[in-house]
C-alpha cells in the first residue's frame, strides 16, 4: 500500500517538475522536492516493490539537476 502512496506522490512530483522546467518557475522545484523526499521515503518503507522509491528518486535528481542549472531561483 505504501508503495502505491509513493508511485502517486511522484506521478504528482513529476507532473509538477516539468511545470517546473519553463522559464522562471524554477523556483517551484524547492516546493517539489521534500514532496519527492518524502514518496521515497514511503517507497522505501514498502515491502519488495521499489517502483515509488525509484521514481520519486528520479524527481528528485531531475529537480536538483535544474536547480543547480537555474542557480536555485530562476
Amino acid at each position: 500500500m505504501l508503495n502505491l502512496v509513493s508511485i502517486l506522490i511522484g506521478l504528482v512530483a513529476l507532473v509538477m517538475t516539468a511545470f517546473a522546467f519553463l522559464p522562471l518557475l524554477g523556483w517551484a522545484n524547492w516546493l517539489i522536492l521534500p514532496l519527492a523526499v518524502i514518496g521515497a521515503g514511503l517507497g522505501a518503507m514498502s515491502g519488495t516493490s521499489k517502483a515509488g522509491r525509484n521514481l520519486c528518486i528520479f524527481v528528485i535528481v531531475v529537480g536538483a539537476l535544474r536547480l543547480m542549472l537555474g542557480g536555485g531561483i530562476i
